[in-house]
């Protein structure tokens, strides 16, 4: 139930480390992308330098070791070089397909030349002697441009199969959690059978003794079976796909606030209105969804300490569709609490599991395929839950 309550701290926190990790990655990978370009950007100074020579007068003839080490040992940067007036004379590591015309392979060359502009300035060769000037125009080695983008693709990758991992471990936990309360909820059904049975049978010894026949007290007592019954049938429904009937929206919510404004405070006013026909009928499980009803109502009752009142509204407010408002005068939540008002173990009680809640949700959108949420709340002055429901 802790890891429950601070689940958001949990996920904030993992959240930072993972950060913290990808931020690691990036800026490592970066700074060796930074040596590997700058690495490149003297080799390409190096091979200009290199063909300056050659041609240089100063020369004493003996190139080939330079021009083996130097200009022919690039084999991974791609290289353009043109003349003063930026068209291409020569190209080193650009695939250009075979057997294709001058023209083409100029084209080729022009526009692997604008995509290196936009990477490096050109380095500018001069021969002095020879009147002539050329510039050397290059982008990132395949090398490079892979290192670039390995930690993004590396990202997005472990990002993916984290996200994965994630739903399945969400799913896996969700899958044990509803066994957990399916199982609880059966047993207590179970365990309820017995002593009821033996109840009902204790009334109908007191309606046929004449003493009790017309004391008021156990017909009280015989509407508490009644609604240990009832009790015991939502536990059994619950984990079970419950029969959806037709029934009377306006008669399900008024049978159990009648039930509840006798065993609440006097202090608190309960009402129900309706703008529609009170024998309209929608497809409910009437034991569950009276469930909803009273844990709202009595969750509001403990808002308001006892003193206040709760309203509920009945509409239509679609062809097919039902709204109902359950609006209370209590001490109502703060924002960060009404994000968390339907998750498991969260209460802002000093007592309680923080179950309530994630059941009404339950019953409502998976067991009616309805829509339970809190439509607004302020502090001090109340809170109001919306429920919607196809009819």
């Amino acid at each position: 139930m802790l890891l429950l309550k601070n689940k958001s701290a949990f996920k904030t926190t993992l959240l930072i480390f993972s950060i913290v990790i990808a931020s690691s990655s990036i800026y490592y990978t970066e700074m060796l992308v930074k040596k590997l370009a700058q690495r490149e950007e003297k080799m390409i100074d190096l091979y200009a330098k290199g063909l300056k020579f050659i041609v240089s007068p100063d020369n004493n003839g003996n190139i080939s070791f330079l021009f083996n080490e130097i200009i022919e040992a690039n084999n991974s940067i791609p290289v353009i070089l043109t003349d003063e007036k930026h068209q291409p004379i020569s190209s080193k590591n650009i695939s250009i397909p075979e057997n294709i015309s001058e023209r083409k392979t100029t084209t080729l060359l022009t526009i692997e030349l604008e995509e290196m502009k936009d990477q490096h300035e050109p380095i500018l060769v001069e021969y002095p002697a020879m009147g002539i000037k050329n510039y050397i125009y290059y982008r990132n080695s395949y090398l490079l441009t892979q290192l670039l983008y390995y930690p993004y693709l590396q990202l997005i990758v472990v990002s993916f199969f984290g996200f994965i991992a994630y739903l399945a471990f969400s799913y896996a936990r969700t899958a044990e959690q509803n066994r957990v309360w399916v199982g609880l909820a059966k047993e207590t059904a179970h365990q309820l059978g017995t002593p009821i049975s033996s109840l009902m049978a204790w009334i109908e010894i007191f309606k046929a003794t004449p003493a009790f026949a017309e004391n008021n007290i156990v017909e009280e007592i015989d509407k508490d079976i009644k609604r240990l019954e009832i009790v015991t049938s939502r536990f059994s429904n619950i984990g079970s796909s419950p029969k959806l009937s037709l029934e009377k929206i306006f008669e399900v919510i008024k049978e159990s606030v009648d039930y509840l404004q006798l065993r609440i405070s006097s202090k608190i006013q309960l009402s129900v209105a309706t703008n529609l026909n009170e024998d309209f009928e929608i497809p409910m499980n009437k034991p569950l969804f009276s469930w909803v009803v009273e844990n709202l109502v009595k969750n509001a009752v403990d808002a308001m300490n006892n003193v206040g009142s709760i309203h509920i509204v009945i509409n239509q407010e679609k062809v097919n569709k039902i709204i109902i408002d359950i609006t209370d005068t209590g001490k109502g939540m703060t924002k960060k609490q009404a994000e968390q008002a339907f998750t498991a173990g969260f209460t802002t009680k000093k007592r309680g599991w923080g179950l309530g809640l994630t059941l009404v949700k339950r019953i409502v959108e998976e067991y009616h395929g309805g829509k339970i949420k809190i439509k607004n709340t302020e502090i001090d002055k109340g809170t109001t839950f919306r429920i919607e429901m196809d009819c």
